[in-house]
């Protein structure tokens, strides 16, 4: 940009800022002449604007006005044919969150997403610093570097639509996509999901559903609190709308061999599900019993469908275990282990997926009830939390 040109790019970008209503208040008590300079030194110097007190999505907001060129553009004016423009904002994302050092969950679940990417897209060393300036950060390449190592071939995210959003109680939404292409995956494991409303943060979530002739997948997605893609997921998001689903990977519940007790608590129904899915679409006379577990029968959110599913399979027995309902029925009244033991037998492989507390020694708990380990199935392959 030119000398001529940054006063009139300044004064357009407060402009618009104070006519946004939600950066507007940022402006209050602020010195507008060292404000004005501050600006005009980013816009010159390719450099972030000077920090408000925003937040990361209203400071991406801000950035937007000033209508620099992007991320894409930088790195294709050095390495031409480098990355796909619809692509490059996916990528440029995850690369800043990672440089914020998430938490270990989120960060697993961007190295899933950036070692695929790094494969497909062909990224080498030399690149590094290309991408670096237009992120005007350093990011934690050997760290990706190591990712793509270990990532498999074939994409690294799948466009999905949505096409139903139901909230189906209080903080707890189920969502059916269709993706773009097929997503090859197996019932129990887990895709990272990314909405566009929170650029570059991922969060692992089961598919509900066996793989379907459609190709559409059900995810089950509660609201936690200071969860950025849950609650979007759960509050914000609209059918219609574009998401998107990393490389599935596996957390410690395929399907083995032999009768089944499959112990949900909460959304740790979905991949359990899935699982009994996965043997009614090919049954081989093995018997099935599903606990599902609530607070009480309001938010046993996926009742219709375990209904269903039991009514259309006689070797399915679903079971809902409700810990806080003082009318539950003798057999259904409290949480989902204390329900569960009742329906041990032997021979059963048991699988457990539900909160952290409810997994927190369930491993223990199980061999004290007699269950051999190597009939114990937990999702310890991603750690959740």
């Amino acid at each position: 940009m030119t000398e001529q040109e940054t006063p009139e790019a300044v004064a357009r970008w407060l402009s618009l800022v104070a006519a946004d209503a939600e950066l507007s208040p940022y402006l209050i008590g602020v010195d507008r002449d060292r404000l004005t300079e501050q600006v005009a030194r980013a816009l010159t110097t390719n450099t972030d604007l000077p920090y408000l007190g925003w937040s990361e999505a209203e400071h991406r907001r801000a950035e937007s006005y000033l209508r620099r060129r992007s991320f894409w553009e930088e790195v294709e004016d050095r390495c031409p044919g480098l990355l796909p423009e619809r692509d490059a904002p996916l990528i440029e994302g995850a690369l800043r969150r990672l440089t914020d050092r998430p938490r270990r969950p989120e960060k697993l679940a961007l190295l899933s997403v950036l070692g695929r990417a790094c494969r497909r897209f062909g990224l080498r060393p030399e690149h590094q610093t290309v991408i670096d300036d237009a992120l005007r950060t350093t990011a934690p390449w050997q760290e990706v570097e190591r990712a793509a190592t270990n990532a498999g071939d074939g994409p690294a995210w799948w466009p999905v639509e949505v096409l139903h959003h139901d909230l189906a109680c209080d903080g707890v939404a189920v969502i059916t996509v269709r993706p773009w292409r097929r997503l090859p995956y197996r019932p129990g494991q887990a895709v990272p999901v990314c909405t566009p409303r929170r650029p570059g943060r991922w969060r692992w979530l089961c598919p509900a559903n066996a793989p379907r002739p459609d190709g559409t997948v059900e995810l089950h997605v509660r609201a936690v609190r200071g969860g950025a893609v849950s609650t979007s997921l759960v509050r914000e998001v609209r059918p219609g709308e574009l998401l998107h689903l990393g490389p599935p990977a596996d957390t410690g519940l395929s399907l083995h061999g032999g009768n089944l007790l499959l112990i949900a608590g909460g959304t740790g129904l979905a991949p359990l599900r899935a699982i009994a899915e996965q043997v009614a679409a090919a049954p081989d006379g093995r018997q099935v019993t599903l606990i599902a577990g609530s607070h009480d029968v309001a938010s046993l959110y996926d009742a219709i469908t375990l209904d269903k599913l039991q009514q259309a399979h006689d070797w399915l027995t679903a079971v809902p275990a409700f810990s806080h309902d003082p009318l539950a029925e003798p057999g259904e009244r409290g949480d989902a282990w204390t329900v569960a033991l009742d329906h041990l037998r032997g021979e059963q492989q048991v699988y457990v997926c539900g909160p952290p507390l409810m997994l927190a020694g369930a491993r223990l708990r199980l061999l004290a009830a007699g269950v051999p380990a190597a009939r114990i199935h937990l999702p310890e392959r991603i750690p959740w939390r």
